[in-house]
């Protein structure tokens, strides 16, 4: 039996659920509802702020202060490589290690709208070291950070020798700005469309498993992949290779794919801290729950209209034609 929380319910196996049921943004509804579209694109949390903005000025930050110099970046070499590495671990620190110690190491929001009923496990054999979040850090860490940087070290590399289609922020403004728009509904869409190829049976047991080892995430797992998920995860960034974009776009697409999934994998609804942090995502964590369902995000319908949406409503039943 169901037991009311303070805010949301709990089944009757503890895991949490919001009062109401998953729901996309709406971006691409029938009718048109333009003031909750407004509501969307501009309120707290909305599709600008915080999330994509936050990454706008991360991107900024580092291209502008915290990135080497086309000059030196024409010709590879191991130091202006390994302060890219280095930056990019120190962000995955910040971002999915500030999570956890916020919420799984001090535990200061408790288990208020925590999905899973349990912990993270200390003590399970199937991760490696027999603990969780230690074989979600150094998957993280030794092949998630070393392929996302080798993606940013071939663009930035290619970009100073011409190799790639530059676009011109003066000469092409609005293009400029609407790719800002444009990149995040981007990613969703290449990320449904890989995850759907890696529940394809052969793949999910050679290497999207791993991922899946989390039926309980926290944010350390939401870049604990096998190495070719990886290198398939953070391809999206190769669409800068063709398609005319500054260097803005490319590390504000690269940044939002390695670090979000932190914030999609915490564990917890939010915004959480009254309404201050933005956090969470109840549906990715149906898909952790049963496997064959909400593939993609919850701003492009994508699960919706190839039927593999489970709004989190009800009793769950597993698709006959899951690859997963």
């Amino acid at each position: 039996m169901a037991n009311q929380t303070e805010f949301g319910i709990r089944d009757e196996k503890g895991h949490w659920r919001p009062p109401y049921p998953v729901r996309y943004a709406p971006l691409l509804t029938w009718p048109i509802r333009p003031l909750a579209f407004l509501k969307w694109l501009f309120g707290y949390p909305g599709f600008l702020w915080p999330i994509n903005l936050f990454f706008f000025g991360l991107a900024c930050l580092t291209w502008y202060v915290l990135q080497p110099s086309p000059a030196q970046t024409a010709q590879l070499h191991f130091g202006w490589i390994a302060l890219m590495f280095l930056r990019n671990m120190v962000l995955l620190w910040l971002i999915a290690g500030g999570h956890h110690l916020v919420f799984y190491t001090l535990k200061l929001h408790g288990d208020r709208r925590k999905y899973h009923p349990l912990w993270l496990s200390p003590d399970n054999k199937k991760f490696l070291f027999g603990h969780q979040t230690y074989d979600n850090v150094f998957r993280t860490c030794l092949s998630g950070c070393t392929i996302w940087t080798a993606y940013e070290v071939l663009y930035v590399w290619g970009a100073a020798n011409g190799w790639f289609p530059y676009l011109d922020p003066v000469r092409n403004p609005v293009w400029f700005a609407a790719l800002f728009l444009l990149t995040p509904l981007w990613r969703e869409t290449h990320f449904y469309f890989v995850h759907r190829l890696l529940h394809w049976r052969p793949l999910m047991h050679a290497i999207h498993r791993i991922h899946h080892l989390n039926p309980n995430p926290g944010p350390w797992s939401g870049m604990a992949m096998h190495p070719v998920e990886h290198l398939l995860y953070l391809s999206v960034v190769a669409i800068h290779f063709l398609v005319p974009s500054h260097p803005l776009h490319f590390f504000f697409n690269s940044q939002l794919t390695a670090l979000t999934p932190a914030f999609g994998h915490v564990g917890f609804e939010g915004p959480v801290f009254g309404g201050k942090l933005a956090t969470g995502s109840y549906f990715h964590y149906l898909h952790h729950r049963f496997v064959s369902c909400n593939y993609g995000e919850a701003t492009v319908p994508l699960d919706l209209w190839f039927g593999s949406f489970f709004d989190g409503e009800g009793a769950y039943r597993t698709r006959k034609k899951a690859a997963g």
